[in-house]
């Protein structure tokens, strides 16, 4: 079993076997505070801070018949001790979180988690039932939206869903444009279906556009900078054909002014989205800046 799962478990069996779903979330956000290196990151969500991959561990737990599903909780399925199997680190934080918080309903956790940690309430849907006037300025003040039209580009390699999305949003990114030829991918939540779901949730259309991506067969055998270099170079030739997808994208920016073209690599240099903004960027009326994430 995957040790980050034994600390949901845990909280589970501290908290007399069983957390409502909301509350599960908030706890396991408080905890990942107090871990050196915390397996869960959150986004801001309709609720508060949201972990799409803790959400898959539960599943996974509940279809494995660790946990049961109520429409509103959690409850363990068994009482076993896992709280024994923990560092001891980690049993100083659940004893911790268990003292601080279990008298607290899920809505007063809620607003304690908005209070303290303002980024996290940023697209919440019931912060102004929860909060006062000056409360709400601080999570408005977290994260402002932004006026200047940019198009962006990121890569998702080596950071996980939430710290992708946490990025987006930080830029206010108001549309995402997925560049991949063949958007499927064996890292968690960046599948087209999933992905474009993610976004829907948190505000943020989604758009996909295959003609500007690279087949997987011409993406073999590239070992160095140089091999990259050769395969942009025959991109750039194919780009005149794509004019008409790459105007549409361009006026995706000027309507929504902050879109993001999006691809696996982390490094721009191994990716075929800065070849391709760089191609918008010279069309007729480009304005706008183009920076790289």
């Amino acid at each position: 079993m995957f040790y980050r799962r034994k600390i949901i478990l845990s909280l589970l069996q501290a908290f007399n076997w069983e957390i409502e779903k909301i509350k599960l979330q908030k706890l396991i956000f408080l905890a990942s505070e107090r871990q050196k290196d915390s397996e869960y990151q959150f986004v801001p969500y309709k609720f508060g801070c949201y972990s799409f991959s803790l959400k898959a561990d539960l599943v996974t737990m509940v279809k494995k018949g660790l946990i049961d599903e109520t429409p509103t909780s959690y409850k363990l399925a068994s009482k076993v001790d896992y709280f024994k199997s923990l560092k001891e680190e980690d049993k100083v934080i659940v004893r911790d979180i268990k003292k601080h918080y279990s008298a607290m309903s899920s809505n007063l956790l809620m607003k304690y988690t908005y209070v303290h940690y303002p980024y996290w309430a940023t697209k919440s849907t019931v912060a102004h039932e929860l909060l006062n006037e000056a409360e709400l300025a601080k999570v408005n003040a977290a994260n402002k939206e932004k006026d200047n039209t940019t198009l962006y580009t990121i890569g998702y390699e080596g950071i996980s869903l939430e710290d992708y999305f946490n990025k987006l949003i930080k830029h206010d990114i108001k549309v995402l444009v997925d560049v991949r030829s063949n958007p499927l991918s064996m890292k968690f939540g960046f599948s087209k279906t999933l992905l474009s779901r993610y976004c829907g949730s948190l505000g943020i259309a989604y758009k996909h556009f295959p003609e500007v991506g690279i087949k997987s067969n011409q993406r073999q055998e590239l070992n160095t900078q140089s091999d990259y270099d050769k395969l942009f170079k025959d991109y750039k030739k194919e780009l005149p054909s794509t004019l008409s997808t790459q105007i549409t994208i361009l006026e995706l920016l000027k309507q929504e002014k902050r879109i993001a073209l999006t691809c696996f690599e982390a490094d721009i240099c191994q990716c075929h989205r800065k070849p391709l903004a760089e191609s918008i960027k010279a069309l007729p009326n480009f304005k706008y800046e183009l920076k790289h994430i």
